[in-house]
């Protein structure tokens, strides 16, 4: 559903938090769960990102058919979700995290197509515009409609006068509503040990048709949390309404527990790199210049990653594995095969290039640097570009995880590249920072106060009761306000620092 379409990836719930303070501190549940005993085909996950991509490419004004390509091995699949309380009196909704598309929606009453039960085991729940007191239709002549209408993200009846939207799918799959406004709940924490409940008002749509994959109740979801960066966006309304500052991170983990963080505010971590954003993108969209295998930078024409209607490197959370513009792919493939193969069996595995091993991975496969603009590089561990599918005979079967668009130009980063790492999505200054990063530890982050300088807080864990603990040197002004996305253990042992 990211793109607006989101892609599934491995895990439980999630098991590390983080505490930010800064001038909204609100804290929400980030949950990602299927067992991890579920197994999928390769193909289908590579159906779903391709999917997405259609979908992506459609908002774009350039529609790819990617080839639908892979194998039946098997691996873990899970979502990445939030929980949101919205309208009066609140209620619980599970939305998904989405950096492709821009509108947070949810399933609404009496909706056509809109799953009633989840394989997530979640309750679903459908929100009623009648049932809330501070609920607001959007009509066609708020000046919100007419934002959403210029980035594409909304419509208009003049019959109803009612603001609307369609989001029609590459796949067939879309969903359809009206907006509305209401509160969006957060568990705000302040100085010391004190949390009280804050809400701001906030546009969303209220989906009343759902098609497609939308439909399924496996994955099922009660609606979408798109992070994109156009006007209709939950951190664009935040933000121009100045209770949230425009950046967030995320810093996912990629072990079997799953999990991560999800702040709203920026991540402080000494080697954090930032390349600027594309400007004038509908995506996060990277200038990606060259790529390295061993320190050697491949010989792949640099015309392969410029940006334009149907070429470019988007970053994307929701994508489950990474995708190489087709003139990128082969020279790859063929550096990292000539690297390992005194070490190695390569083999071909339903169009994949695998390699059966018999020790660790990080003992043979190469690092590989990913070189942007502004002379940042995303360092790849042999775990980042690589996914274990099995093993044949005793021996471990590791594949290349990064597939191949055919026929297209696109070069898609998706969490297979981007777990362990602090992802910075600072829409304010227009760039995107990253650093490899343990995201079961604490982390720092920045916002600024209402003194308009930027303040720090070392951000740890915090218990399900939300008792805080600040340590004697950690002097926490309470005008240092932060809005806030918390991962809940599964232990429940949470310290704040």
């Amino acid at each position: 559903m990211g793109f607006p379409f989101g892609i599934l990836i491995a895990g439980a719930i999630l098991t590390s938090a983080a505490v930010v303070l800064c001038s909204f501190p609100a804290a929400l549940s980030l949950e990602r769960a299927f067992p991890n005993s579920l197994r999928v085909e390769l193909s289908q996950l590579r159906a779903r990102d391709r999917a997405r991509h259609g979908r992506m490419l459609q908002s774009s004004n350039g529609i790819v058919d990617l080839p639908v390509r892979g194998t039946f091995d098997p691996f873990r699949v899970g979502l990445y979700y939030t929980k949101l309380q919205l309208g009066s009196p609140p209620k619980d909704y599970y939305v998904q995290i989405d950096t492709g598309s821009d509108v947070l929606w949810v399933s609404c009453g009496s909706c056509n197509g809109c799953p009633e039960t989840s394989g997530l085991q979640i309750e679903l729940n459908l929100f009623d515009p009648q049932s809330s007191s501070t609920s607001q239709f959007i009509s066609c002549s708020d000046r919100r409609c007419s934002l959403g209408i210029q980035s594409s993200d909304s419509d208009c009846s003049t019959q109803s006068n009612q603001c609307s939207y369609t989001f029609q799918y590459g796949d067939g799959s879309g969903t359809s509503g009206y907006y509305v406004s209401d509160l969006l709940h957060l568990e705000t924490i302040l100085e010391g040990s004190v949390t009280q409940n804050a809400s701001a008002s906030i546009v969303f749509g209220c989906s009343t048709l759902q098609t497609g994959d939308l439909t399924k109740s496996d994955r099922a979801v009660d609606g979408i949390f798109g992070f994109g960066q156009q006007g209709m966006s939950v951190i664009s309304q935040l933000a121009s309404q100045g209770v949230a500052p425009n950046v967030f991170s995320h810093c996912l983990r990629g072990d079997d527990g799953g999990g991560g963080i999800l702040v709203i505010g920026e991540i402080v971590e000494p080697n954090i790199v930032y390349s600027p954003l594309v400007p004038s993108q509908p995506h996060y969209n990277l200038n990606l210049q060259s790529i390295s295998v061993n320190g050697q930078i491949l010989q792949i024409d640099p015309s392969v990653f410029a940006t334009s209607s149907n070429r470019g490197t988007i970053v994307d959370s929701g994508t489950t594995l990474a995708y190489l513009a087709s003139e990128a792919y082969d020279p790859f493939i063929s550096a990292i095969t000539a690297s390992v193969s005194q070490s190695v069996h390569p083999v071909v595995s339903n169009g994949n290039q695998c390699y059966l091993i018999t020790s660790s991975v990080s003992d043979i496969f190469p690092q590989v640097s990913l070189n942007f603009a502004g002379g940042a590089s995303m360092i790849l561990r042999p775990q980042d570009y690589l996914i274990q599918q099995g093993s044949i005979s005793g021996a471990a079967r590791w594949c290349i995880g990064l597939q191949k668009l055919q026929g297209s130009g696109i070069t898609i980063l998706g969490d297979l590249v981007l777990k362990d790492k602090i992802i910075v999505y600072d829409l304010g200054g227009q760039r995107i920072g990253w650093a490899n990063y343990d995201c079961s530890m604490s982390v720092n982050v920045s916002a600024t106060s209402r003194t308009g300088k930027s303040e720090y807080v070392n951000a740890g864990q915090i218990s399900d009761s939300s008792s805080l603990h600040l340590d004697p040197y950690d002097l926490i002004p309470a005008s240092i306000v932060a809005f806030l996305v918390l991962i809940i253990s599964l232990q429940g042992n949470f310290l704040f620092l």
